[in-house]
């Protein structure tokens, strides 16, 4: 469901002001401003505005804040269960009672001018596919990742079979340091694709072959649901030593899995140096728990 001017329906707690709108200027008093009744987009404080009205709106209808994931709802009455997720304007429902879930997008419609767009099919860039016969459902990203491949002119490289080779060892000293190598590295699009601000081309050849691995991979997707009658949670998690060449910091990784979906997962650097392996893996446990 998609919520029609979101950032329109809030009253604002403090004084805002604006200047009179093209077209709508005032010619006897042109120096006048107009004061702001309600949030409007553009304005700093539309989103949170927007999110306190939606969080009020969708309490009052029994629905409970996840503590942890803040934009996820949850109502339970005896065995009806709803989910409710919100990224800004657009809503994923999800439940195991159809009556619920229209009552759900009737309260909706009351509070807010809402557009049912039907079943879920692709949100931010995430196909959903179902089997209902089975009780599964898919999550991939093959479209989005096309599209990446496209942008960086990478639709026709190899197929990569790991995100990163082995021995692959990157830091700060392999920047650019001469004025050539800087106005090389200034025409390669590493940036856009990560986020640093002065890489070299041992890190732009790594970031190629997580774009190969993605090419290769593009097709796997998140697997959730299945026919067990018990949630199985599991958890794995590992970490390296010392792999950071600037300050010798170790890398560590979680995965949690339900029923052997993923649902929860994370990668960096550990913020201490660690004096052995078995150090490292100890405080990979201490950040997952």
């Amino acid at each position: 469901m998609d919520v029609k001017t979101a950032f329109l329906n809030e009253h604002l707690s403090e004084d805002v002001y604006m200047v009179q709108p093209e077209g709508f200027i005032d010619l006897k008093y042109p120096k006048r401003v107009c004061k702001l009744n309600k949030s409007i987009c553009g304005l700093k404080q539309a989103s949170r505005s927007w999110n306190l009205c939606f969080d009020q709106k969708i309490k009052e209808f029994g629905f409970v804040k996840n503590e942890d994931e803040p934009c996820v709802y949850r109502k339970a009455s005896e065995s009806s269960i709803s989910f409710l997720i919100l990224y800004v304007d657009d809503i994923l429902i999800i439940g195991n009672n159809i009556p619920m879930l229209s009552e759900v997008k009737q309260w909706l419609g009351s509070c807010f001018a809402m557009k049912d767009l039907g079943e879920a099919a692709y949100i931010l860039g995430i196909r959903i596919y179902r089997n209902r016969s089975k009780r599964f459902l898919w999550l991939n990203q093959s479209a989005y990742i096309d599209k990446m491949m496209a942008r960086f002119k990478m639709e026709n490289s190899k197929k990569g079979g790991v995100p990163m080779t082995k021995g692959t060892m990157l830091n700060k000293s392999q920047s650019p340091s001469t004025d050539i190598e800087t106005k090389r590295m200034e025409a390669v699009p590493y940036a856009s694709a990560i986020g640093s601000i002065i890489p070299s081309m041992a890190h732009w050849t790594a970031v190629k072959n997580i774009l190969k691995y993605l090419r290769r991979t593009k097709d796997m997707s998140l697997i959730f649901g299945g026919v067990e009658e018990e949630p199985t949670v599991r958890c794995y998690t590992n970490a390296s030593f010392q792999t950071d060449r600037d300050d010798s910091c170790s890398q560590l990784g979680f995965v949690f899995t339900l029923n052997g979906g993923a649902v929860s997962w994370k990668s960096s650097k550990q913020s201490v140096v660690a004096d052995s392996t078995t150090e490292s893996e100890y405080i990979a446990a201490l950040d997952t728990a």
